[in-house]
């Protein structure tokens, strides 16, 4: 049920990225929402596979293992969002990175919607952590950096910082209004589930892998 205190449904659509059969629904149905007693205010949670964009006074929060967030900010507007996805295993150019590719235009198509401005736009990534062991654990978290960084460069939107790799889990949470990014690196014996929260978003994304995307 919808906080009484975050602001009606007509903010963004949330995006649950199913492969890419994708579901779009409204933000109180695609998204956590819940009080933040930290910052004293509503606050929307983005799981994997989401997006959410708002300039009200909540709180944007997510918690990453090896997926990625892009946190993007018009300082100009005060439109803020955060988007939260990670690349089937195996990726490359041509294949299962276009599941970054989508979340990440999702994201960005619905700053402009809102009005923010393509050239206004900021980013800072986190995530990207190699939260177990083993190679193929490592190069999930790097893949998806990568990926990021690279969109980015393309777009020709600045990175203005974040933090990525290394072995740490992360909560991350934004201010819309503000433009403020916070992130802090979790305790590693408390990952058990976020590692089961990301293998069964990996799972789901290897079963639809090659599919086509689906609006609906």
């Amino acid at each position: 049920m919808r906080h009484p205190e975050l602001p009606p449904p007509a903010a963004s659509p949330g995006v649950l990225l199913a492969g890419l059969k994708t579901r779009v629904r409204r933000p109180h149905e695609a998204s956590v929402c819940f009080h933040e007693p930290a910052f004293g205010r509503a606050a929307v949670k983005v799981l994997p596979g989401e997006f959410f964009v708002h300039d009200k006074d909540l709180v944007i929060t997510t918690t990453l293992g090896s997926c990625v967030a892009a946190c993007l900010h018009d300082p100009a507007t005060g439109l803020a969002g955060m988007n939260h996805f990670m690349l089937p295993e195996g990726s490359d150019a041509t294949g299962g990175a276009r599941f970054g590719l989508y979340a990440m235009e999702l994201l960005v198509n619905e700053l402009l919607r809102r009005g923010a401005r393509r050239t206004g736009l900021q980013a800072r990534l986190f995530g990207g952590g190699q939260v177990v062991q083993g190679l193929a654990a490592t190069q999930i978290g790097e893949k998806n950096v990568a990926f990021a960084r690279n969109f980015l460069a393309q777009e020709g939107i600045p990175l203005r910082g974040g933090d990525v790799l290394d072995v740490h889990p992360r909560r991350v949470c934004m201010l819309p209004r503000l433009g403020t990014v916070l992130c802090r690196r979790l305790p590693l014996d408390g990952r058990r589930a976020l590692v089961a929260q990301e293998d069964r978003y990996r799972a789901e994304l290897g079963r639809h892998r090659g599919g086509e995307i689906e609006l609906f």
